[in-house]
């Protein structure tokens, strides 16, 4: 061990590190959430408060505000890197590169920024302990699959530490047979299957599938808004990939609700075509500030579009080419491929093993990712190679877990009480 690692652990022990106490809260978690809503489109909330309402885990996923909020009050070490910011286990996936690989990686970066490296882990672990007890894993396996995802953090970052950088940024993790056959595969055309159509077998356009799915007709104010949206985010694309988005021209255009923490931004699917029947479909997404953004500062980059490409770029392994920005002067947003074949955890009827499998993936992900950006020789000479690392995890993600399953029943409650709206 260094004597930088030393002195980090002499400063903050592994055993208290991110130790949590309900005392530390320092603002009410229904009042982060309004604080988070104000800036949503107020005639989707509904549907966010009845996705959050559903169980304790579709609460934590709509959480991002309040848990950024109380990781805030957390002893740390100091050492920072790029964080995804909202690292639940449903925000990874399997997804196939463009040289037709399948890679497991995290999806999601609407909230990512530079912070404390301990944050998208300790998000990760609790999840899995309030995951688990939604679906009815047992307490004792939830236990070991938060394990498993801390151990395979320190071990991964442990081996990145003794990597050059150029190893580190083209690392990528192959997906376990076993994580592939559990995960829900499919292609972006068949996802939205539902609302492809092909009229008189002329071409394809969008079919409604309201509430949650709406075409957007000519005279709608949001096709323009798309329109203007594409034409200024070209001039954000690498050259070669502008040559590669010229090929394509815009046949249909929808309104979709996607998640639950992004629930009330706004999204729009578009329906793009060359000169075969195969289709480009892209999402137009809503950049917001990032949930971090109190706690951590501000981002270095004014447009949050920006700021959620520049964080995936950075995080992930094999990024996206049709990956940009843009704004309508008010709003920025991002645009992102659907991708061809992706795959996401199957929960239903899922088993503890394969929840622990995945888990395992998840804590390796997020490494790799941290060392791309952050110190993995600091990181790692920190963690070092005995489990008070992965005790320290397991013990805030049971005390959190409990915290997040009460603030679950207070927002209830507040529902009931018709605080936060809900879908008739």
């Amino acid at each position: 061990m260094n004597t930088a690692a030393k002195a980090l652990r002499k400063r903050i022990s592994r055993a208290k590190l991110c130790a949590w106490d309900d005392a530390m809260r320092t603002e009410d978690p229904l009042a982060a959430l309004r604080r988070q809503e104000s800036t949503r489109i107020p005639a989707l909330l509904p549907i966010r408060h009845q996705r959050m309402r559903r169980d304790p885990f579709g609460f934590l996923r709509g959480s991002a505000a309040i848990a950024a909020s109380d990781f805030a009050a957390l002893r740390v070490t100091g050492l920072r890197a790029q964080l995804c910011g909202d690292a639940h286990l449903l925000n990874f996936g399997i997804f196939e590169t463009p040289e037709s690989n399948l890679v497991f990686d995290l999806v999601d970066f609407d909230e990512t920024l530079p912070g404390p490296w301990e944050w998208d882990m300790l998000r990760l672990c609790s999840s899995l302990v309030v995951f688990a007890a939604s679906v009815g894993i047992r307490s004792d396996r939830a236990e070991d699959a938060v394990i498993a995802a801390a151990y395979a953090y320190r071990e991964a970052m442990n081996a990145y530490a003794q990597r050059d950088p150029l190893a580190i940024w083209y690392d990528r993790i192959e997906v376990d047979a076993r994580i592939a056959a559990d995960s829900a595969m499919r292609s972006a055309a068949a996802a939205l299957s539902p609302v492809l159509a092909s009229p008189n077998l002329r071409t394809t356009r969008f079919v409604d599938r309201p509430p949650l799915f709406r075409r957007l007709r000519h005279a709608d104010e949001r096709v323009e808004l798309a329109h203007g949206i594409l034409r200024s985010y070209r001039a954000s694309l690498p050259e070669e990939f502008r040559t590669l988005f010229d090929r394509y021209h815009n046949i249909d255009m929808a309104l979709k609700v996607v998640g639950v923490g992004s629930v009330g931004t706004l999204c729009l699917v578009v329906l793009l075509l060359a000169d075969t029947d195969r289709p480009l479909l892209l999402q137009i997404k809503e950049a917001q500030r990032s949930a971090l953004e109190r706690s951590v500062g501000l981002s270095r980059f004014a447009h949050h579009g920006e700021r959620v490409v520049g964080g995936e770029r950075l995080m992930q392994a094999t990024s996206d080419p049709f990956l940009g920005w843009s704004n309508d002067g008010d709003r920025d947003f991002y645009v992102r491929r659907l991708r061809e074949m992706k795959g996401s955890l199957d929960t239903t009827n899922i088993r503890a093993s394969t929840l622990i499998r995945y888990a395992r993936h998840c804590g390796k992900a997020i490494a790799r990712a941290h060392a791309r950006s952050g110190e993995p020789g600091a990181i790692g000479g920190y963690l070092g190679n005995s489990a008070e690392y992965e005790e320290a995890m397991l013990r805030f993600a049971l005390a959190y877990g409990v915290r997040c399953e009460r603030d679950y029943s207070a927002f209830v409650a507040a529902c009931a009480r018709g605080e936060f709206a809900l879908e008739e």
